[in-house]
């Protein structure tokens, strides 16, 4: 054989045509979970996590923890509660759908938040107890493809506001005190509800926003609100009212109030005494404006 013969070696190990890139993992969906109750936080956290396309990047305590974490992780979806401490999700919410969108997912089921919330840009709203764990996990996807979500209560209170909206020369229902009053200029806020205080230094973000004090709810009646100065009640007995009027119990309102409930039975004896009632009921009826004029007592 010659010098220059071709002999052939060893197989080659890379035999066939080359193999292909893997194909990219897909992007899971990252959100923002912000609740003031930890264990509402770590259940979201276990829930969602638990989905393979889902990811919870950060959790929050209040607003403005929201609005940090949001920014920071810059997730596509959060999840916000409207009562916290601090700064509330009402305050926060025009701050963060500049940055993502917000699932608002609470206990709060107040038409006017209801309508405030949508009002301020909100992609939906859950109230717990009615939704499945797979309808919330299906919500949260919807949010990011920009697909709204309602359960019962919202839903309910979106139609009564659009229906009640056509009717001329109505009065408009005022928000519960304590929400949805700190918002700045200098975040992205869609319609701000007042301008900032010139006394505030100027800073970024939610920096400018300050604790509310009262975190009360109103609850359903007629269209023309019952005139409640007349009963003389301090802020902090309108918000005990307004907590009785939407159902809570003792333990309930002092939790939501972060005070005693022996504290709670003090302001309600106060309340009764001031509104001349003696069963909750019938303290609920004067409030609501639905119990029957006594002439004995006051208009």
């Amino acid at each position: 054989m010659p010098d220059d013969a071709f002999e052939p070696g060893p197989p080659h190990p890379a035999t066939g045509p080359p193999a292909l890139p893997p194909a990219p993992a897909t992007a899971r969906l990252r959100v923002v979970v912000a609740d003031d109750n930890p264990v509402v936080r770590a259940g979201l956290g276990v829930l969602l996590s638990g989905r393979a396309d889902i990811q919870v990047v950060a959790e929050a305590a209040d607003g403005r923890e929201a609005y940090e974490k949001t920014l920071h992780h810059r997730p596509d979806v959060v999840l916000l509660d409207v009562r916290m401490p601090g700064v509330d999700g009402i305050s926060a919410l025009p701050h963060l759908v500049g940055i993502a969108p917000v699932l608002m997912l609470t206990y709060s089921r107040e038409s006017e938040i209801v309508h405030e919330a949508l009002r301020l840009g909100a992609g939906g709203y859950l109230v717990h107890g009615e939704f499945t764990a797979d309808q919330l996990v299906q919500a949260v996807r919807d949010t990011r493809n920009g697909r709204a979500n309602f359960t019962a209560t919202a839903a309910d209170a979106l139609l009564a506001h659009m229906r009640h909206g056509t009717a001329p020369n109505r009065t408009a229902l005022p928000l519960p005190d304590g929400l949805g009053a700190a918002l700045t200029a200098s975040a992205p806020v869609r319609t701000p509800v007042h301008e900032p205080s010139p006394q505030r230094e100027h800073s970024e973000g939610l920096s400018q926003l300050q604790p509310l004090v009262g975190q009360s709810s109103v609850s359903g009646g007629s269209v023309f609100p019952p005139n409640r100065q007349q009963y003389g009640l301090s802020s902090r007995e309108v918000e005990v009212m307004e907590l009785i009027a939407s159902g809570m119990s003792n333990q309930q309102i002092a939790a939501t109030c972060f005070i005693s409930e022996k504290t709670v039975k003090n302001h309600i004896n106060r309340i009764f005494t001031k509104l001349h009632s003696t069963s909750r009921s019938e303290a609920i009826a004067r409030w609501l404006g639905t119990a029957p004029r006594d002439p004995g007592r006051h208009p």
